[in-house]
């Protein structure tokens, strides 16, 4: 086996999870912290200048990121699964979690949320599959190889670094290309980006979708009054089956059939699959009910960007009456800049649209871009907006404010999750934590 420790700038709860199993892990960067290592993993975050990095450098000892580290883990097993595309990678992936971890399969997963059915965001299977999430920030997913690869959606993001969403598209294009002419592309054939994609692979190439002619197509598509949808999936190949599913929202249609398929294509049965999918009620910060304030819900998303956020409003908006007060944590200054407008635009199914700071992540702010920015830019759509800059700010309004059957929604890549849990953890026993499809 191997001796694994770690360090982060802060402490959470997934670090206190993983203290109580007994890994060793650093509260803060130190070069002290290098004691006896072979190998040093970074990720995304971590920038040339950080001293662990630079201690490592300097001691000659082998440095390389998260994503070069998953691309070899990959090869390790017999087959491997890679979630991509812009948006609907955690819930695809937790989805098709849901469906592979019933078969006689027996999965390692690895996502980028927590999901109950496995215990957290991490299962150790047996060595015939690998299951992962693959982001194309920095052009990782070109340091993967999988024997299936999912493509869900191709879209202007993570503008810090591509250029344009030419360069996005390209980057799909070039990890089209990689796969082998015997492994397959899962790819769903409605986005704008998919033609170009699947004109450039040699692997066998399976399509999804609502409005395009495909191999696994939703059609028929109904919400029931908790916005739930249920649709009739028919396959090109075979009959045609009935899909229910017990989490909101258009966009998990799309994310269920790219599931279906994957399921399908490694050899679960259709029937199988359809009695798992349903049982799948979503995984942790992705619609998830945290609890209640004064008969009030409160929902926690991750939704960072305008098409997540538009998608989680609709589909919000499609199963409550009451008024959706919409608490929004921009993440990073690059993406809110160089969207702007695309946010100002998304937020029109919300009530009350109430925006923190930025929420800087891996970014320095250069006084380019404020959350005030943001306020004027929405209010200009006619929208219902304001700037609440600090946690304390927001907690008061909403609890001055906000009625029974209204909805709280914090909304971000960040911390924003914990205006929501500080409300509940000030009303007693009716705000106690309820994890709970909405």
């Amino acid at each position: 086996g191997y001796n694994i420790s770690g360090s982060d700038s802060k402490d959470s709860l997934i670090i206190e999870r993983l203290r109580k199993l007994g890994a060793k892990i650093y509260i803060g960067h130190d070069d002290k912290n290098l004691q006896d290592i072979d190998l040093v993993i970074y990720t995304d975050a971590i920038s040339k200048d950080n001293v662990e990095y630079v201690k490592a450098t300097s001691l000659n000892i082998p440095v390389i990121d998260r994503a070069t580290f998953l691309g070899a883990l990959m090869k390790n097993y017999d087959n491997s699964i890679a979630v991509s595309g812009t948006h609907g990678k955690t819930t695809t992936t937790s989805m098709l979690s849901t469906i592979l971890n019933h078969s006689k399969i027996n999965p390692t997963i690895l996502l980028g949320g927590e999901l109950d059915e496995i215990g957290g965001n991490v299962k150790l299977g047996s060595k015939e599959l690998i299951l992962t999430e693959a982001c194309e920030y920095k052009g990782n997913i070109l340091k993967y190889f999988p024997t299936m690869a999912i493509i869900l959606n191709i879209d202007e993001d993570h503008l810090d670094y591509f250029k344009s969403i030419e360069h996005i598209q390209d980057t799909f294009v070039q990890y089209a290309k990689n796969l082998d002419e015997n492994g397959c592309l899962v790819i769903n054939s409605d986005d704008d980006g998919a033609e170009m994609v699947i004109e450039n692979t040699k692997a066998k190439v399976y399509t999804f979708g609502i409005h395009s002619d495909c191999d696994y197509k939703a059609e028929d598509i109904s919400f029931s009054k908790e916005g739930y949808p249920t649709y009739n999936l028919k396959i090109k190949s075979g009959k045609t089956y009935i899909v229910n599913l017990s989490v909101m929202g258009i966009h998990n249609v799309y994310n269920s059939l790219a599931s279906i398929a994957a399921a399908h294509i490694y050899g679960v049965a259709i029937e199988d699959i359809l009695e798992r999918i349903t049982l799948y009620t979503g995984v942790h910060r992705r619609l998830e009910l945290k609890g209640y304030y004064n008969g009030a819900k409160i929902i926690d998303d991750y939704a960072h960007h305008p098409t997540e956020i538009k998608a989680t409003l609709n589909a919000l908006r499609n199963s409550t009456n009451g008024n959706i007060y919409c608490v929004f944590q921009p993440h990073t200054y690059t993406r809110t800049k160089l969207l702007l407008n695309s946010f100002a635009e998304s937020f029109g199914a919300a009530d009350k649209i109430i925006i923190t700071d930025i929420y800087a992540a891996r970014e320095k702010d250069n006084g380019l871009i404020h959350s005030k920015d943001l306020v004027n830019a929405i209010f200009d759509r006619g929208f219902d907006a304001i700037y609440l800059g600090s946690f304390g700010e927001v907690e008061s309004y909403l609890v001055n404010n906000v009625k029974e059957d209204d909805v709280i929604l914090t909304m971000g890549a960040g911390n924003v999750y914990m205006i929501g849990d500080s409300i509940m953890e000030q009303n007693g026993e009716e705000g106690k934590n309820e994890k709970a499809a909405v």
